[in-house]
């Protein structure tokens, strides 16, 4: 295997993926559309626009060239942001070798398509979607780049293809767990956005822990309830990818969708929010596509509801918890094992 790696593309999250890649000792060629981006990551060793402060290894190669950064490697990971996949994984396709080992690290779904980011790539290179394989897992781009203690899981239906995977990432600050459910593990990750969102929304609010531990808690249910329909384990949302990611996205300050959701709930537009953040917030595309989902499989996922009319209808944040409070009574087992387990067992 070539020990030359592309990373597409040079955001805070493939930058962090690329210093990984670079400490095992990778010849790295992080790709960007930005001439200036990558003078500075060759020049300083920094990429200050999305990770200040931090100093990159010096065999991180950044290029405009993507043929330049693909032929030849091994692996290309690729890390663009979900509304950005598909023409990322179309320009790839003429450099695209079939022996190469392709990961994503991309939570969320194509919002016009509401499809998976396994199957965009897949229908862009013309490969089986079971070859593609997702990194996912709780993981802040500031501390992964920083060599904080990192535990991901990278997920395939190909088990030669995972193993590669893991091989490539992990090391004694980045632990890499292997999983078969790929769905399940892309599923996971995209909807704990939503979550996020959510639960920052709750902070901006000022309405504490309890409101915050009970959002996730249900937000868990919800995002098993549609993965499990979409043929997902629900034993994944348990783990790594579900509700580890869950926990890290929705109560960190640096997740973005935490943050968005705190702006909202302390009651700047939605616009506002976006110009403030200077990076894609995922959670507010997955909430449109979700929302969708939902409607489409008959699944009720009332958490998605509300967030969907905060930020899409002009619901207040406060009228949107209300409405999640007074909803039918249940008891918690019926909302658990009903809605969950006996489905994936039946």
């Amino acid at each position: 295997m070539s020990d030359k790696v592309s990373v597409l593309v040079a955001g805070s999250w493939g930058t962090a993926l690329a210093s990984v890649l670079a400490a095992n000792h990778r010849e790295v060629y992080l790709w960007t559309r930005n001439p200036d981006q990558a003078a500075e990551i060759n020049s300083s060793h920094t990429n200050h626009h999305y990770l200040p402060g931090i100093t990159l290894p010096a065999n991180i190669i950044a290029t405009t060239d993507l043929e330049n950064a693909v032929t030849g490697s091994s692996a290309v990971v690729i890390v663009a942001p979900s509304s950005g996949m598909r023409q990322v994984a179309r320009s790839l396709k003429p450099f695209w070798k079939e022996d190469m080992i392709c990961v994503h690290a991309t939570k969320g779904f194509e919002s016009e398509t509401m499809k998976r980011m396994s199957t965009v790539i897949s229908e862009e290179l013309g490969c089986p979607e079971g070859q593609v394989v997702v990194l996912s897992g709780p993981s802040h781009a500031e501390e992964v780049v920083r060599r904080c203690p990192t535990t991901v899981v990278v997920a395939s239906n190909d088990d030669k293809r995972a193993v590669a995977a893991q091989e490539l990432f992990i090391n004694n600050d980045f632990r890499v767990y292997t999983n078969r459910d790929l769905v399940g593990v892309e599923l996971a990750g995209a909807l704990k956005n939503i979550i996020a969102l959510g639960a920052g929304l709750s902070d901006g609010l000022g309405f504490g822990d309890n409101a915050k531990a009970a959002l996730l808690t249900r937000g868990l249910a919800e995002i098993s309830r549609v993965g499990v329909e979409l043929g997902a384990n629900p034993l994944t949302f348990a783990g790594l990818a579900g509700v580890g990611d869950l926990v890290v996205t929705a109560t960190s300050q640096h997740s973005r969708n935490w943050r968005a959701g705190s702006l909202l709930g302390q009651g700047k537009p939605l616009a506002e929010v976006l110009d403030s953040m200077g990076m894609v917030v995922e959670g507010i595309r997955t909430t449109e596509a979700a929302y969708a989902i939902s409607l489409k499989l008959g699944v009720q996922m009332p958490i998605t509801d509300q967030i969907y009319h905060v930020l899409f209808k002009e619901r207040s944040p406060r009228r949107a918890v209300e409405a999640l409070m007074g909803r039918d009574r249940k008891t918690e087992m019926e909302a658990i094992s009903q809605e969950t387990w006996e489905q994936w067992h039946s």
